[in-house]
């Protein structure tokens, strides 16, 4: 189980590596393609990036959430102080540096207070993972028959999350930014001030309606979290474990296929969270979380995979810094003067070295033995 526990790390922690280079690229306005996120309907390495820390979430909370049989009041409790913790760190990180960085000179001081305060984004990635993390843990808590209602759950979810995009959006364009009902629902319970604008149209990418499928993604890495136990159970000498791996891998397929299937009618698309999306990325995490428990399990290499474990064991945490870093540049260096990274090698280099700076951090947490829990 210790192996197991170590290419769950080594994952998560090659997850938020890219995730921080992806989110980081510099005041430029090129990049290299498969760093850019796609327009619309469509999938790059990069949107790969935020799906794999949810299915993640979801392999370690059949080990965080193991002693609890059923939905307890102590299981309840344990669920709602992370999802709170992890939402509040978002919700913060959308409001730091807590003061107006876009001061404007025509207005009182009261005023651009004011304006900064009802322009603050409710929702975000960090968001996202508290909500759809929440949503499985109890979902996998409330049934004694696990493997069957998750996956059950995971039907149920994707279903409804796609009918109501069809019944309730504008008919013909259900599908369309601009039309979907996602927008509608965060408007309406946010206000328009409060929701992402960075489509050109107030659209969340990490919007409400998409918890329900985000939580498929946690879900189906439960499943394999699961089935990891089980074979670690099995296989206490640790003799055969290749069989987790190919059984790893031969689902990670299966996902695949299922993802290829769906998408004839429903599009693979990141900012609606489709369930398409949800198979295409969960079979793409279970391949490569299959590649990672080869290294580490069957060629029993780990020492070298250190880096990775040391950004692993603080993920979110380093996530969180990392945007308060971004902030903190981008006001002293005054990114929207002019473009300064405004080549895609000059934009990736500075991403890495962004990365490695906070990789410091988290191999100092990592020598201190810091874990640093949202």
């Amino acid at each position: 189980m210790r192996k197991r526990n170590l290419a769950l790390d080594i994952f998560r922690g090659m997850t938020i590596c890219l995730m921080i280079i992806v989110n980081n690229p510099g005041n430029g306005a090129e990049r290299f393609s498969i760093l850019r996120h796609c327009p619309w309907d469509g999938c790059t390495p990069t949107d790969l990036v935020f799906p794999f820390f949810l299915f993640c979430a979801g392999c370690a909370m059949a080990y965080s959430l193991a002693k609890f049989d059923s939905l307890s009041k102590e299981a309840s409790l344990k669920i709602l102080k992370r999802t709170g913790a992890i939402f509040l760190v978002g919700l913060m990180l959308n409001m730091f540096p807590f003061y107006p960085t876009k001061w404007n000179p025509e207005l009182t001081a009261a005023q651009n207070w004011g304006h900064w305060i009802s322009h603050i984004r409710i929702l975000g990635v960090l968001q996202r993972i508290a909500l759809s993390y929440a949503l499985a843990a109890f979902i996998t808590l409330a049934f004694k028959k696990k493997r069957a209602a998750v996956l059950g759950s995971v039907g149920v979810l994707c279903a409804l999350h796609f009918g109501i995009l069809m019944l309730f959006g504008d008919k013909g364009a259900q599908l369309e930014l601009g039309h979907t009902v996602a927008e509608r629902i965060d408007i309406a319970i946010f206000g328009e001030n409060h929701v992402y604008h960075g489509y050109g149209v107030p659209f969340d990418p990490e919007g409400l309606l998409g918890v329900l499928t985000g939580a498929c993604n946690a879900l189906l890495g439960f499943l394999i979290g699961s089935m990891t136990r089980r074979y670690a159970e099995q296989d206490l000498a640790g003799e055969h474990p290749e069989k987790n791996v190919a059984a790893t891998f031969f689902w990670g397929c299966v996902s695949l296929a299922t993802a290829m299937t769906l998408s004839i009618w429903i599009p693979i698309n990141k900012p609606l969270w489709s369930a398409s999306y949800v198979f295409f990325t969960c079979g793409w995490g279970m391949i490569v979380l299959a590649f990672w428990s080869y290294i580490v399990d069957v060629l029993k290499v780990d020492k070298p995979l250190m880096p990775l474990k040391a950004f692993g064991m603080n993920a979110l945490a380093m996530f969180a810094l990392s945007g308060m870093t971004a902030r903190i540049i981008g006001s002293v260096l005054k990114w929207n003067k002019a473009p300064i990274f405004d080549t895609p090698m000059l934009s990736l280099t500075y991403a890495v070295i962004f990365m490695l700076v906070h990789w410091c951090v988290a191999y100092i947490l990592y020598r201190k033995r810091i874990v640093i829990i949202l």
